[in-house]
């Protein structure tokens, strides 16, 4: 982690190497046929501080993007993030802009190209990223390919939130892992591993990256007497202002 990294990010990376397994945050976002936020749990997969400007980082986490928070995201970038870890007893509320990157060859790339970086902002750090030339492409693929074999293989199932057609005799016919294919295809292969090889291509096709740009962030320590509540916002000049708040 960068030297400059703001004090917020340093709590919670501080945090996490205490208590590594507090990786859950529920994330809202807002359908764009209803005033009724959505709200889920999500997995924090890690920062992204861009080279330029170490100070403004991203949170990032993943998605199929055939899920609805992708349709919500695109349309409508404000998010919000409610992160408590319990171990140091600390809570995060960060506001922002949320970004889904998806794969090249989905028609959804394009939204992401055009719209949502352009709208982020010249202090954020998505416009940071994009000055980097960051290479968000091999950053999907290279987080794709940390997840395990057996989660993998959720991206190549049926549309989350669809019918369940054929209940759960159906389900038991999806796969239950996915290793990566050997490459080159080999005209020898076995047909386990051709079906391998269809279902990587299917769930890589799926799996999209999620980016949250913070513009502000709401802490409370809440394991220090007396309670401690600090509010970080953005500037446009893409450093932090503190204030100190009621707990």
């Amino acid at each position: 982690m960068a030297t400059n990294s703001p004090r917020w990010q340093i709590a919670i990376t501080n945090a996490l190497k205490k208590y590594e397994k507090s990786t859950v945050m529920q994330l809202s976002s807002i359908d764009a046929t209803s005033p009724v936020p959505s709200v889920r749990s999500v997995i924090f997969r890690s920062f992204l501080n861009p080279t330029s400007n170490p100070s403004l980082p991203l949170i990032l986490t993943t998605t199929d993007v055939r899920s609805p928070k992708t349709a919500q995201i695109i349309a409508n970038p404000h998010v919000h993030i409610a992160w408590w870890i319990e171990g140091s007893q600390e809570q995060y509320r960060l506001s922002g802009l949320g970004c889904i990157i998806p794969s090249p060859k989905d028609h959804l790339h394009k939204q992401f190209i055009h719209s949502t970086i352009s709208s982020a902002g010249s202090g954020s750090g998505m416009a940071a990223l994009n000055r980097d030339k960051f290479d968000w492409e091999a950053k999907r693929l290279e987080v794709f390919k940390t997840m395990s074999p057996f989660m993998k293989a959720t991206w190549c199932r049926p549309t989350p939130g669809s019918a369940l057609t054929g209940g759960e005799e159906e389900a038991k016919k999806w796969p239950e892992r996915l290793d990566e294919p050997k490459d080159p295809e080999r005209p020898d292969e076995s047909e386990e591993e051709k079906e391998n090889r269809r279902n990587w291509e299917i769930a890589l096709r799926n799996f999209a990256l999620v980016l949250v740009d913070p513009s502000e962030v709401d802490y409370v320590e809440l394991g220090v007497l007396p309670n401690r509540r600090t509010k970080f916002t953005r500037t446009v000049q893409g450093s932090w202002k503190e204030q100190a708040l009621v707990p």
